[in-house]
Formats: C-alpha cells, structure tokens, sequence
C-alpha cells in the first residue's frame, strides 16, 4: 500500500503541482478539499490527517512540532513532514517523491520530520 499526503493550508501549492508532475498517480490532498481555511487549528488539522492515514505536509515550524507531539499522546499519527521555506520547490517536491517511492505507510508513525536539505 502507498502512502498518501494531507496538504497544510501553508503548503505552497506549487510543491504539490511539482510533486504530481513526477508522478500524477500521487494521492495528494490540498488544504481546500480537505475542508481546511486559514484559521484551521493544528489539532484539528492533525485529527483530519491521522483520520484518512495521510501524511501531513507542512511549512509551519513554529506550532506544529508543539501540536503533534501533544496529539500522539492520545493518538496515532502517520507521520508530519515539516518542509523549510528555504528549501526550493523543485527540491521539496524531489524528497516527497522519494518518500512516496521508498516508504510504507507503516514505518514512521508518530514521527516528525523536518527536510531542510537540498536534494
């Protein structure tokens, strides 16, 4: 089984057009056909993301490290990937693509990470 990605409403949009060029099979789902809007809370966020076993993919360095590690207390998380804004979009898309091909949904619940280097 593949695993499947939960955009944040920080995503910038343009990764996931990048990511779906590499591979349109990709199951990615935007922040709007999530039901998210600015304002949507991190819990809730998480709580949708864990919900459908998708990935959350996020810019948000500053509160969502502090959200997911209170929400794996109670829950289960497939996994939170914390993409810096530094890192160009080509790049971001390349690491995502890489995870898609390489990982099972199974092997990093309730981890975070953060992909701040250059492909």
């Amino acid at each position: 089984m593949k695993i499947s990605f939960q955009a944040d409403n920080d995503l910038n949009a343009r990764i996931i057009d990048a990511i779906l060029r590499f591979n349109p099979a990709i199951d990615f789902k935007t922040a709007a056909s999530a039901g998210f809007h600015t304002g949507t809370l991190d819990p809730e966020v998480l709580k949708t993301a864990a919900g459908e076993g998708r990935i959350l993919v996020s810019h948000d360095q500053r509160t969502l490290p502090w959200h997911f590690a209170s929400f794996i207390e109670t829950h289960t998380s497939p996994r939170v990937i914390i993409i810096t804004q530094s890192l160009p979009v080509g790049d971001a898309a390349k690491w995502l693509h890489l995870i898609w091909e390489a990982a099972g949904p199974e092997e990093y619940l309730n981890r975070l990470e953060i992909i701040n280097v250059h492909f």
